[in-house]
Order: structure tokens, then sequence, then C-alpha cells
């Protein structure tokens, strides 16, 4: 039973052996010339300014997560559409189905638009 889990902690060992040799062979291979402009930060070649904790407003979030759960309704959507010729010929429920499903996003948009989730006030 214990030498069924061999081959995965093998691997395991395997795979943090690698990780920690290339580790070591590039920390005492590699250069090591550290310079001010080298050390410096920065974001696409333009110096920082500020502090980089700056808060976000909720709403940023709110349409992030709308934008996660209508994304992931064409997950649903797109394989449904797929074989939706196939399983038609087996009856009209598969249709009814998708359209209840569309139905309760819909309704759920409309509910977020009506409470003004959508809007960037």
């Amino acid at each position: 039973m214990l030498s069924d889990y061999l081959p995965i902690v093998l691997l395991f060992l395997i795979a943090g052996g690698f990780a920690g040799v290339n580790l070591a062979i590039t920390h005492l291979v590699g250069p090591k010339k550290p310079n001010p402009v080298k050390l410096s930060p920065y974001e696409s070649g333009v110096p920082g300014f500020g502090d980089a904790r700056l808060r976000f407003s909720v709403k940023f979030y709110l349409v992030a997560m709308l934008f996660i759960i209508f994304d992931i309704e064409v997950v649903f959507l797109y394989p449904w559409a797929v074989v939706f010729r196939d399983l038609l010929a087996q009856g009209s429920f598969i249709f009814y189905e998708m359209v209840v499903f569309l139905g309760v996003l819909a309704l759920g948009l409309a509910y977020v638009w009506r409470k003004g989730g959508l809007e960037w006030d």
C-alpha cells in the first residue's frame, strides 16, 4: 500500500533536487557585479514613485468578481452549443434547461445593474 506512493514521492524528490541544483549552480556561476542602477526598483523602465501599497476601490473588486462570474457562463455555454444538435435529437429538454440557466444569469445581471454595481462613480 505504501509502495503505491513511491513514484509520487520519487517525482517530488527529483523535481526538488533539480530545482535545488539549478539554484545552486546559478548562485555559484552567475556574475556578481551589483551597481546602483541594477539595485534600483523600476517597472517598465520608469522609476517608482509613491507608496506601493495603495488601496483600491471596492468597485474594482466587484467588477472583477462579476467578470469572473459571467466569464464562467461561457465555460458552460460553449460545450452545450457544441453538442446541441446531438442532444436536440433526444428531446427539447436540453434547450429549455439552457434557457432557464441564461434566464437566471440575466436576472443576476439585471439585479447588479439595478443596484448600481456596474457604475464607476
